[in-house]
């Protein structure tokens, strides 16, 4: 994510006394996209962004970062299942010798 770094300053007034501030701040730039909607969904958005009196696009920039999360989930699943079987092999040769070891110390 490309951020921009700015300097703010903020001059005070308090009981004749004069602060001045000066504060670093990361601020997220903003891309401008084309977006086609089906018309169907673009109409039930402006039902809902009429209730909860939310701007358009703030309400699909929510939108979008809860899908990117919710997508990232699932290919995190899918890489753990990917990688718990190709390491289900040699965890189940790891049991079988523990077994074996305590077979051993069974008899012994």
């Amino acid at each position: 994510m490309c951020e921009q770094q700015r300097i703010y300053y903020f001059f005070f007034c308090i009981s004749k006394k004069h602060i001045l501030l000066r504060c670093n701040f990361s601020i997220p730039m903003m891309k401008t996209i084309s977006l086609k909607m089906d018309e169907l969904i673009f109409e039930e958005t402006e039902e809902i962004l009429l209730t909860c009196k939310k701007p358009r696009n703030r309400y699909i920039n929510e939108a979008l970062n809860y899908y990117n999360h919710a997508q990232k989930r699932l290919l995190l699943e899918k890489m753990l299942q990917r990688e718990s079987k190709a390491v289900h092999a040699s965890s189940m040769e790891v049991l079988r010798d523990f077994e074996n070891i305590d077979d051993e110390l069974q008899t012994v």
